[in-house]
């Protein structure tokens, strides 16, 4: 084995970041079994979970690292950058050849390995001091089998350090070598040992702020008896309208989205042209058949043949790497590179996906905000439905796994939902569900930054989409929120100047929802930054103060009387 002095000196090299050195300060002074550290996406989990393991190679703690993540593609990640601080993992370890080299520090496996043979990993962790980094260690609920597999294999390890950063899952299976705690109601939480959230590290300047460009537009379908519909996306609707027009916009053939990858492509040449050349792209898709779909979709809008990566393909990893490594700008892929993958120069995202579980939306936003740069801004493209906008507007929300929960909310939490609305039988039955997508058009209708919400919908392609994808690449988050506002004023200013059509001067008519909820919007907005300048809180905790006082969902969700009573409540502030 390699010495263990070398694997010191040359991480000593590394500065840590005021996060990792706490958590390593808080680590070798419990000197723990077990310990949870859970940190944002971007932050830096790998970069720790080294430390820790240099460091107690160094005193001779262990003899050895095994590393377990839930991809193929991270294993080699993590090989790659244990490489880098001088431990040498063999990302290549197969269970039919349970042999390595004694040059190797250890070996990086995945979760389904341990599950296939947990026996031949116990028996490696009992042969050897072991400490065991469990990478995104919720997979390790994803089955029974896999919980007990781990359980099995790694309950005689020196050492097991558990990483992630979506530390909650939507059902009650425990997460393994996770530690819960009594909670009001009976119910056990998970208690991590130390927490780095992405509100902590956006105000550190470690990752990214994300913008959400929401587009609706009207979608038409027919179902199998024929009747034909056409729904506005993310207005009111039943469950499963809702779950037919999301369907709908996600279409390849529908003019929705090609109306988003367009703009998404204008939003990637803007951070291009403006301090961020190598920028990249990323669209997620919900399976390969339309992943390949929009790969010819996309090259018709740029010109350009995105890189594809899909599960199956034993390339996948290479794709990429290689992608993060050139100057490409789109890559297509459906779940591969949702959780952590890094691709530090992706800067702008198409959620071009049913999904829609609170855990697969946190690690899919996780792709765009690593920051490498002050004044770096991620942008991401979604459809306007009510889960998504909430998910949107909660991303600094923080939340651990709680078990045995009562009445789980399903609508929008999972995504049995989409999976019935995409089901088609061969013959049609009582339980018939399926339906053909008959078009689609799309439009901008609010864009989501730190919790608040601008602008007014306007068409795909309008003079007013173009002011909100032109915002520059490199601003600092109050920069992006006065221009923001700025946008809006302009926007609403525009409006109030267009002549109105002869029809509304002959038929007096009420305010429309749309029409107000977006006024009231904008008021709400302006009385919020009035109040920051006041007290210097942050816009996201001023809302958030709002909801707690009044109650209701975020403000791209709320509805006029909840927005009129935060209104006054802030006016009494």
């Amino acid at each position: 084995m390699r010495r263990n002095t070398s694997v010191t000196a040359t991480a000593a090299m590394r500065p840590l970041r005021a996060w990792q050195r706490r958590a390593l300060t808080k680590y070798l002074a419990a000197k723990p079994q077990d310990f949870l550290a859970v940190a944002t996406p971007g932050a830096g989990k790998t970069t720790f979970g080294l430390r820790v393991a240099a460091e107690l190679l160094a005193d001779r703690t262990i003899e050895a690292v095994t590393i377990v993540t839930p991809t193929e593609h991270l294993k080699h990640q993590w090989a790659k950058a244990a490489a880098e601080q001088g431990i040498h993992i063999d990302s290549n370890f197969r269970n039919t050849n349970a042999m390595t080299s004694r040059d190797y520090h250890g070996v990086a496996v995945t979760y389904a390995q341990v599950a296939a043979h947990p026996t031949l990993h116990r028996v490696r962790t009992e042969n050897r001091k072991t400490l065991v980094l469990l990478d995104e260690v919720h997979h390790g609920g994803d089955a029974k089998s896999w919980g007990d597999a781990i359980r099995e294999a790694f309950t005689p390890a020196t050492r097991r350090l558990c990483l992630t950063g979506t530390p909650f899952r939507s059902d009650d299976s425990p997460i393994p070598f996770v530690q819960y705690e009594e909670s009001n109601g009976g119910f056990k939480t998970s208690k991590a040992d130390h927490t780095y959230g992405y509100s902590d590290a956006l105000r550190d300047g470690v990752v990214r702020p994300v913008l959400f460009l929401a587009y609706s537009g009207e979608a038409s379908w027919r179902t199998s008896a024929g009747e034909e519909y056409t729904a506005r996306l993310g207005e009111p609707l039943t469950q499963e309208q809702t779950a037919r027009a999301w369907r709908t916009a996600l279409d390849p053939a529908g003019d929705w989205m090609a109306s988003v990858l367009r703009a998404a492509d204008q939003r990637l040449t803007q951070k291009r042209e403006n301090g961020l050349p190598d920028a990249g792209g990323l669209v997620i898709a919900t399976d390969q058949t339309v992943a390949k779909a929009y790969a010819q979709v996309l090259q018709r809008v740029t010109g350009q043949i995105p890189t594809l990566v899909l599960s199956d393909d034993p390339k996948a990893s290479g794709k990429i790497a290689e992608f993060s490594a050139t100057n490409e700008r789109w890559m297509i892929a459906v779940r591969m590179v949702s959780e952590g993958v890094d691709v530090p120069r992706l800067a702008v995202g198409v959620y071009a996906t049913s999904s829609s579980t609170p855990l697969f939306f946190a690690q899919a936003v996780g792709r765009f905000v690593r920051n490498r740069k002050p004044g770096e801004t991620a942008t991401v493209f979604l459809p306007s439905v009510p889960v998504l906008l909430q998910l949107a507007s909660e991303l600094e929300a923080e939340r651990d796994h709680v078990l045995g929960k009562p009445h789980r909310e399903k609508d929008g939490w999972d995504d049995e939902l989409m999976a019935a609305a995409n089901q088609a039988k061969d013959e049609p039955g009582e339980d018939e569900r399926a339906f053909t997508a008959l078009g689609t058009t799309a439009e901008l209708d609010q864009v989501i930054f730190d919790g608040s919400s601008f602008g007014a919908p306007t068409h795909a392609g309008s003079e007013e989409e173009q002011e909100y994808l032109g915002l520059p690449g490199l601003l600092e988050p109050d920069q992006v929120r006065t221009l923001l506002l700025q946008r809006q004023e302009e926007q609403m200013a525009s409006a109030a100047k267009r002549p109105k059509p002869e029809v509304a001067v002959r038929e007096a008519r009420p305010v429309g929802v749309q029409e107000r909820l977006t006024s009231l919007r904008k008021e709400l907005n302006t009385l919020v930054a009035m109040h920051h300048h006041r007290t210097k809180k942050p816009h996201g905790k001023i809302h958030n103060q709002l909801r707690e006082y009044c109650g209701g969902p975020p403000t791209a969700m709320a509805t006029i009387e909840q927005l009129e009573e935060r209104i006054a409540t802030l006016r009494s502030w």
